[in-house]
């Protein structure tokens, strides 16, 4: 008989404590393949691996692609790669980022669900934003089981109280707990039952399964996605907009994708960058035409050096008005870089 032996995890901000926690609790002879995911920058080797191993029983590492799924073993997204689920192995591959983020939780989840359906453990741990709900939705879908952390024992809350408020969650629980809740669901025998793909889900999985150095032709989103009126942040191409129960999420053309909270706050971190990129040529254009207006003054070319002195005056003003914005607007929310975890990486931070 089947039981739950696959049991995808998800984290962000905080993850690398929560992490360590839950697998010091797991047994060594644990008859499950467990396969996480943990928001880490693309610029250094992740250290997580190494952490996991000494703090659990269970052995963990970075896997190859292709690599055949075990019980026992904790399988760790590489840096800068999804890790992807298929038939008795997994897939590690450089397809397009979600939410900001390579590797993501959600095509983690979402590969699970559709290959192993009824036997997957979705969890969903600390972090910020939305990340993981969307995941966690195609688990429930496909009849596998949902738990999350409970928010009140998360570093960061976002990311298990999304997934409270938007999914049919089993359990919700502190991480003391969540070894011994794991353990016992591996044991419990899974009730067959008839399954419905979705094609919607099946095209997303397809879509991070395209290596981007390989120049694969991603799947279309036109056939289940209408157009909407944004753009997308990383290619600049036209979002289709995805309606999955009450979780607004987009995807591109290209396969970049972004649930609506996500997609907010990297247009934020943008209009932060044009508004610091429009100071800085104001206030270069002031100082230039300060310049020119001395250089005019000396040349005895007084009609120009007005017209210089004017030109500074009125960039000056507009220095000072966009200062003032700039200073004044609300902290960008989807892409910004949290605090760091100490021992993800060589330099490591995490990302939201």
């Amino acid at each position: 008989m089947q039981r739950h032996d696959i049991i995808v995890i998800g984290a962000s901000m905080g993850g690398v404590e929560a992490l360590t926690q839950l697998v010091r609790r797991l047994p060594g002879d644990l008859a499950a393949s467990v396969l996480l995911v943990l928001h880490v920058p693309a610029q250094h080797r992740s250290y997580l691996p190494e952490i996991l191993s000494r703090a659990g029983p269970l052995p963990a590492h970075h896997p190859r692609d292709g690599e055949a799924l075990a019980p026992g073993r904790i399988y760790v997204a590489p840096n800068d790669r999804h890790l992807l689920v298929e038939p008795g192995r997994v897939k590690v591959v450089k397809g397009p980022r979600e939410n900001g983020h390579r590797p993501a939780v959600d095509p983690l989840f979402r590969s699970a669900a559709l290959t192993y359906g009824t036997r997957v453990v979705g969890v969903v741990l600390t972090g910020a934003l939305d990340c993981g709900t969307s995941g966690l939705m195609a688990v429930k879908r496909e009849g596998g089981l949902a738990v999350v952390q409970e928010p009140r024992d998360a570093l960061c809350p976002d990311m298990p109280r999304s997934a409270l408020e938007l999914v049919a969650v089993d359990y919700c629980v502190p991480l003391a707990e969540m070894g011994a809740l794991l353990t016992q669901l591996v044991d419990t025998p899974v009730a067959p039952r008839s399954r419905k793909r979705s094609r919607q889900a099946e095209t997303e999985v397809k879509v991070m399964s395209v290596d981007l150095p390989a120049m694969g032709d991603p799947p279309s989103p036109v056939e289940y996605a209408k157009p909407s009126y944004y753009g997308c942040p990383d290619c600049g191409g036209v979002l289709f907009e995805l309606e999955e129960g009450s979780l607004l999420r987009f995807r591109c053309r290209t396969g970049h994708a972004y649930t609506g909270e996500a997609l907010s706050g990297s247009q934020q971190n943008q209009l932060d960058g044009a508004l610091w990129a429009a100071l800085r040529a104001l206030e270069e254009s002031a100082s230039l035409s300060r310049r020119l207006a001395a250089r005019a003054r000396e040349r005895g070319h007084d009609h120009s050096a007005r017209r210089f002195e004017e030109r500074a005056r009125t960039a000056e003003s507009q220095v000072e008005l966009l200062r003032r914005a700039v200073l004044a607007a609300p902290p960008a929310g989807a892409a910004s870089v949290e605090p760091p975890e100490l021992g993800v990486s060589d330099e490591s931070e995490q990302t939201g």
